[in-house]
């Protein structure tokens, strides 16, 4: 059985998408890292969000610069460059440019509290 990835999304254009959304930092899973000759991976986002009228609950992420892949995610320092398209229409439409990063599991303290 395959561990999904728990991903955090920022999303940095449109300029405008926190304005439009109420947020900039989206979280969600993938399986899509599992073999490594996909080169772009559809992101299942924990909360979705309504863009321009269309509901969003999962984005698909692809290397923002040609030659780079995904898997290099694991290895930056902060987050990976992606471009992100949703889906509308039976296709995807790229709208959004973002950075990508693994999701740190969140590890309760003796008193309760998240760190």
């Amino acid at each position: 059985m395959i561990t999904p990835a728990k991903v955090r999304i920022f999303v940095t254009e449109p300029w405008d998408f926190e304005r439009i959304t109420g947020t900039t930092e989206l979280t969600g899973w993938t399986s899509d890292h599992a073999d490594p000759d996909n080169e772009e991976w559809e992101v299942h986002l924990d909360s979705g969000f309504e863009y321009h009228g269309l509901q969003v609950d999962r984005l698909l992420a692809g290397p923002r610069y040609v030659g780079e892949h995904l898997l290099r995610m694991f290895d930056a320092v902060t987050a990976f460059p992606v471009r992100l398209a949703h889906p509308q229409d039976d296709d995807w439409h790229y709208a959004f440019i973002g950075m990508i990063s693994p999701r740190p599991e969140r590890e309760e303290m003796e008193d309760g509290n998240s760190i």
